[in-house]
């Protein structure tokens, strides 16, 4: 009989990150008729929290946060940990402050189930995982999407840029 060990640990972790997925789109088959117009809501406070475990893998990883480029690195590095190695991206330096993580290769888009509703739902996913695990590893830093591969673009590009610090010293004008 063979044994667990006898898979090879590629074979395993492919067919993990594969299962899970197929997962989200699964959930919104099963649930977005039942739950309604708040599904979205839902889901998006789902992939908000599940952005935490970024930080978490980071943190016990001891992976670097410092810059805009080590932020690029560390979530180009998560993503694949978490979301297996069906998942291809680079991180690019764009100067000191920005920097852009190009994702080549996404394995929700090719595991995904229609789900018949308006938007991408991968999409709205995906960017409140992104958005929220950005200022949780350095809060100096946020992201945002220029594009994506989910709406149509060849390939998603996230830029990481250092957050612009609050004027002070103006006065309220009454």
């Amino acid at each position: 009989m063979i044994d667990l060990r006898d898979i090879p640990d590629e074979t395993k972790w492919r067919i993990a990150a594969q299962f899970a997925a197929r997962l989200p789109a699964l959930y919104d088959t099963a649930f977005r008729p039942v739950v309604g117009e708040r599904y979205d809501e839902i889901e998006q406070e789902i992939w908000m929290e599940l952005s935490r475990t970024a930080f978490t893998v980071a943190r016990d990883l001891s992976l670097p946060v410092g810059s805009a480029q080590d932020l690029a690195g560390t979530m180009r590095m998560v993503l694949v940990i978490l979301f297996g190695p069906g998942f291809r991206a680079e991180a690019l330096e764009v100067s000191e402050d920005r920097s852009v993580i190009v994702i080549k290769r996404c394995p929700f888009l090719e595991q995904d189930v229609p789900s018949g509703t308006a938007g991408n739902p991968i999409f709205r996913r995906c960017m409140a995982f992104t958005l929220t695990a950005t200022p949780l590893l350095n809060k100096k830093y946020s992201s945002r999407f220029v594009r994506t591969m989910c709406t149509g673009d060849r390939q998603c590009e996230i830029k990481i840029e250092k957050t612009e610090e609050p004027k002070t010293g103006t006065k309220k004008r009454t």
